[in-house]
């Protein structure tokens, strides 16, 4: 099916956003790992996960529009220096994620490519309903108990 080549642009805009989260999270998650926060490694490289999947999900609906995936472009990464610095920078992506999802759910709409916008939706509520509540929680705790305790209940 021969989409919009508007809505298909927008959507490797997107998936270009997804695998540089998706590496992003990748370094933080081994940098978690060699400091001994298994807890953050494993979370964090769920999220690594999370976000190739949301990347095949783009590049199976690029494919069905009959456009082509640009699995080679990546934004700059914000690698974080320490465990808050790391979990701000993600938060901030997936603001940044989450925001650029909602436009390119406008243009679908506007395009009236309403499948595309379902799927992007769904993505959406992962985003909002799992990362950033995530992300939030976890500065939401440094800031209440103080990060040595934060980091003390990751040891696990």
């Amino acid at each position: 099916m021969k989409g919009h080549q508007e809505v298909i642009d927008a959507l490797n805009g997107l998936l270009t956003g997804e695998l540089s989260a998706m590496d992003q999270y990748f370094v933080h998650a081994r940098m978690y790992e060699d400091w001994g926060l298994n807890e953050l490694y494993e979370r964090i490289a769920h999220e690594s996960d999370d976000e190739r999947e949301h990347a095949a999900k783009l590049v199976s609906r690029i494919l069905f529009l009959e456009g082509t995936p640009d699995v080679a472009s990546r934004e700059k990464l914000n690698i974080g220096k320490d465990v808050e610095a790391m979990l701000k920078s993600d938060l901030a992506y997936e603001y940044k994620v989450a925001d650029n999802l909602r436009r390119v759910i406008a243009l679908c709409e506007a395009k009236g490519d309403y499948v595309t916008r379902e799927l992007l939706q769904q993505l959406l509520e992962e985003t909002e309903d799992d990362h950033l509540y995530w992300l939030e929680k976890q500065l939401g705790l440094i800031d209440r108990i103080g990060l040595p305790n934060y980091l003390q209940s990751k040891m696990s």
